[in-house]
């Protein structure tokens, strides 16, 4: 209860927040209908009101501030509304026998899992092979870690359509090995670092005292380095696998993809329905959360089971 109740506090500020930016955010639309619908809007004319506040708007027309709650297609729709809708897609579709039907956000979840995952294990492996590398050369120390530096500062929404053609032109055939590669591009680099930091963290004085027992190299990585670098690897781990499914979700945008949650949020934003939007976007949130819990509650029983402390 003590480490619940701050984040329901800063959860019951969100919700709050939201609810008061949705009017203020809705009121243009709002009376847009409102006078089409026959309704007395001050000032008359859709014109007229652009050139005014949304503040002095509201103040003018007190009567249709709540209408703004109540819009189908809302710019910012409430916490009910998004709940309503992601109920519908998940939940309820789950209870009718539908939940991997193609408008199921199940089914997209899933999707987007798939690839969210292979691209994990990419990145992972590359991130863990690298930061050895790094660790035990001096040369690819100086050379390979400036340029996974350099790397992260491309805009993933620019480089993914490059992968995506550059990958069709190799006859890559299929849309998970392109958007896996996305997704490992933003996850090696965190457990790139987190490795490095992890196989370094063992004192001089653990090292030299390996080297009187006469110790191998490999002994020392296993018996010493490689323990110590666990905690960091799983923190690398869990911001990697966060990263990943963003990877993913942008590398479904340029795709022409028609399944997975960036698919859904792109259909959304084409058909100008922003609840299908907001209601992928939190299944997005759900996913990665429940990925990082996942992966916490394995630290947990790994540290337990080495006789460290989670």
């Amino acid at each position: 209860m003590r480490n619940l109740l701050p984040v329901l506090t800063v959860l019951a500020a969100i919700i709050a927040l939201w609810y008061v930016a949705v009017a203020p955010m809705n009121i243009r639309v709002a009376l847009d209908q409102a006078e089409r619908a026959g309704a007395a809007v001050t000032p008359e004319g859709a014109l007229p009101r652009r050139a005014l506040s949304v503040w002095r708007l509201m103040l003018a027309n007190p009567d249709q501030i709540g209408a703004g709650y109540r819009l189908e297609r809302p710019r910012l729709p409430t916490p009910e509304q998004v709940g309503r809708e992601l109920w519908k897609t998940t939940g309820e579709m789950a209870l009718r026998g539908r939940a991997m039907s193609k408008r199921s956000l199940i089914y997209h979840g899933w999707i987007t899992l798939q690839s969210t995952l292979w691209g994990f294990l990419l990145g992972t492996s590359l991130g863990i092979l690298g930061a050895v590398a790094i660790v035990y050369s001096r040369v690819v120390d100086m050379s390979l870690m400036p340029w996974a530096i350099i790397s992260q500062t491309i805009p993933i929404v620019a480089l993914a359509p490059m992968i995506i053609v550059l990958s069709a032109q190799l006859g890559i055939e299929g849309r998970v090995v392109p958007k896996a590669i996305i997704s490992a591009y933003l996850c090696y680099f965190p457990v790139l670092v987190g490795m490095v930091k992890g196989l370094r963290a063992p004192a001089m004085s653990q090292l030299d005292l390996l080297q009187t027992y006469n110790a191998s190299g490999l002994q020392a990585f296993v018996k010493l380095r490689l323990p110590s670098s666990v905690p960091y690897l799983f923190t690398s781990l869990k911001v990697g696998i966060a990263a990943a499914l963003v990877g993913t979700i942008v590398g479904e945008l340029p795709t022409g993809a028609i399944s997975g949650l960036g698919a859904r949020i792109l259909i959304g934003d084409q058909f100008g329905t922003p609840l299908a939007i907001w209601a992928a976007l939190f299944a997005a949130a759900i996913l990665a959360g429940a990925l990082v819990t996942l992966l916490d509650m394995l630290q947990r029983v790994t540290l337990r089971r080495m006789g460290m402390a989670a």
